[in-house]
């Protein structure tokens, strides 16, 4: 078996993508293996379903804290599980610029619209609004600009004549769950 690759996965609540990219990492031929999931979150669902998966955890709520020292101790986390590359999945801080460039090059994200179009928040509605025909999902280095990195992926959802922004979520994150381990397992091998 080769070496594999450790990782550290950030999330902030129930953590479907972190999930789907633990699935993938059981694969003999997956590149990566998840060496730690930290939350900003400590009752967030997906750290409940990551140590039931017999993966390291690690919870600290950012509350009464500078922002410095709480990512201090998430940094300090990831260093002591040997951690490689961070992919985000679902976590919704905004990263300091201190923290993108101590790990520069080695943090992804998965952003739930085709970036460039609709950096932030609210994407489906905003494709919707837009009357885009295509909405879907990129998966992206992370930097000091919101959701403006290089794109490695990007998965394609047909927006339907009757869809929500709730039911467009639900098909874009299907594509995400397939779209992120492919990403993440071309990109750990670099």
């Amino acid at each position: 078996m080769q070496d594999k690759r450790r990782v550290g996965i950030l999330i902030s609540g129930r953590g479907s993508n972190m999930a789907a990219l633990v699935e993938a990492s059981r694969s003999d031929d997956c590149p990566y293996e998840v060496a730690l999931v930290a939350s900003d979150r400590p009752q967030a669902a997906g750290l409940t379903w990551a140590a039931d998966a017999g993966i390291a955890t690690f919870a600290q709520s950012p509350k009464g804290m500078a922002k410095a020292e709480y990512e201090a101790k998430i940094d300090a986390a990831l260093r002591d599980a040997g951690v490689e590359v961070i992919a985000l999945a679902g976590y919704m801080r905004l990263l300091s610029d201190d923290f993108v460039a101590r790990w520069r090059g080695r943090i992804i994200n998965i952003h739930p619209s085709l970036l460039p179009k609709y950096k932030g928040l609210d994407t489906h509605q905003r494709a919707l609004a837009a009357g885009d025909a295509v909405a879907g999902c990129s998966v992206h280095i992370v930097t000091e600009e919101l959701d403006g990195g290089d794109v490695l992926g990007q998965a394609k959802v047909a927006i339907l004549p009757d869809d929500t922004a709730e039911s467009l979520a639900g098909r874009v994150l299907i594509e995400e769950h397939r779209l992120y381990p492919k990403i993440l397992a071309e990109f750990v091998k670099r």
